[in-house]
């Protein structure tokens, strides 16, 4: 058996089963080597080398949970719950559905603003969720649906829009990938060749809102036990809070490193008083708490996915795959994009699959005759799928860090499961047509 398909296979195995997401890779990356005859040495050499490549995401998110619990310090965040907790009392006799929807439609634009418009990708999610699920868990939403609209906003715009992160995907990424390989990209409109697929996403959305429509009750005990749902907070403290993000966002986007603009914000908040200097050990101990699951899954992550390129059986997926489609476009298409959605799902992003894909399906798409534009399209597609529904990938681990602070939110069964069905299906679908029309 292909070493991918048995590492991948034994981890999501593993992860449905209710097994931890980081064992679950340990194990999956060491049946993976042992499978593609690395041996027990070499694959733990190649896990341990590639364990490295997390870190740097791990601690961005451990000191994002940092400014994030100095910002609930503030009472900005709760500031905001409190205005739309109060709108929901006042529409108590209509069920708060305008409240609904405002909620959703903001964490749905802000979660796209994050890929294009000011790309700071999932930071968004520890600083503005956890104070927003007390007024959430009050309306009875279904946090499954939450994370649906959460991972459409940080999958779709990259896949689709030329700005921000998608700007590094379609045109750093796949099309440099693509005319690496030998096809003229002049003249391509990556926003035609990915409109398709990304209606897919959009498909996939609606359907999420069918899906989870119904009422779901939460414990709200357990929410007041683990984020405070009477914070005081006055006009200087909300002030100071309003530079530190603006200051954190900057710094950011100005030196692209989320580690010293979450650590320039949280020493904003020490600085100006907001967070008691005594306080900052002990406040910054629970904030790397509130995202210690993530950064751990993100390193384990980067060892499994050495790991599956140490095998070389990447490679031999992809070769062994077009084995099977005889001169086929709809069979070669088919192929593609499932092994793109089996190796990105391992491998936890789009961005590092792409530009493995691109190396052995271009070739074999201009055999198969496919357009330029469906030859990016295909290449595109394959990446992306699998970013929704991996247990590695932070468009699921964001959500899931925001909606489980209270324990009452599964990663792999509310948000994993739920986001491979409602956008790697129609993804999977959408891309085909795509392909064959283009």
């Amino acid at each position: 058996m292909n070493a991918v398909i048995a590492a991948v296979g034994i981890m999501l195995i593993l992860s449905l089963s209710r097994v931890h997401v980081v064992i679950a890779l340990i194990v999956g990356a060491l049946v993976g080597g042992l499978t593609g005859g690395l041996g027990i040495d070499a694959t733990l050499k190649a896990f341990n080398s590639g364990l490295g490549g997390g870190a740097t995401v791990a601690l961005s998110y451990a000191l994002l949970g940092a400014f994030a619990v100095a910002i609930a310090k503030s009472g900005m965040a709760h500031a905001l719950a409190d205005k739309a907790l109060a709108m929901v009392d006042r529409q108590h006799a209509n069920g708060g559905g305008q409240v609904k929807w405002l909620l959703i439609g903001l964490l749905w634009v802000v979660a796209i603003a994050s890929q294009n418009i000011l790309p700071i990708h999932i930071a968004f999610i520890p600083l503005l969720v956890p104070p927003l699920l007390y007024v959430l868990t009050k309306l009875q939403l279904d946090r499954r649906l939450i994370a649906c609209v959460m991972t459409f906003g940080l999958i779709t715009p990259y896949m689709f829009l030329p700005v921000g992160f998608g700007n590094i995907f379609l045109n750093e990424i796949l099309l440099a990938n693509v005319a690496r390989s030998g096809v003229d990209i002049s003249g391509i409109n990556v926003t035609h060749a990915m409109g398709i697929p990304a209606l897919g996403m959009v498909a996939g959305l609606l359907i999420a809102f069918v899906s989870y429509r119904k009422k779901r009750v939460y414990d709200l005990a357990r929410i007041e036990q683990v984020e405070q749902v009477a914070v005081q907070y006055n006009p200087l403290s909300l002030m100071v809070a309003g530079v530190a993000i603006a200051a954190a966002f900057i710094i950011q986007l100005l030196l692209d490193s989320m580690i010293i603009g979450a650590l320039a914000g949280f020493l904003i908040f020490s600085v100006s008083g907001i967070v008691k200097w005594r306080d900052t050990d002990d406040l910054f101990t629970e904030g790397m708490k509130m995202m210690a699951m993530i950064g751990f899954i993100m390193i384990a992550a980067s060892g499994f996915a050495e790991v599956m390129k140490a095998t070389g059986e990447v490679q031999t997926l992809v070769e062994s795959s077009a084995s099977y489609i005889d001169h086929s476009k709809g069979i070669g298409a088919l192929l593609m994009l499932l092994v793109g959605l089996l190796v990105t799902m391992g491998i936890g992003s789009s961005f590092s699959t792409v530009p493995i894909l691109a190396a052995i399906f271009v070739p074999l798409c201009v055999q198969l005759g496919f357009s330029p534009l469906a030859i990016v399209c295909i290449v595109g597609t394959a990446g992306a799928l699998g970013d929704a529904g991996s247990p590695a990938s932070d468009s699921t681990l964001g959500p899931t860090s925001g909606l489980n602070i209270d324990g009452q939110h599964h990663h792999i069964w509310d948000t994993v499961v739920p986001t491979f069905l409602h956008y790697n299906l129609p993804l999977l679908v959408f891309g085909w047509a795509a392909a064959m029309v283009l």
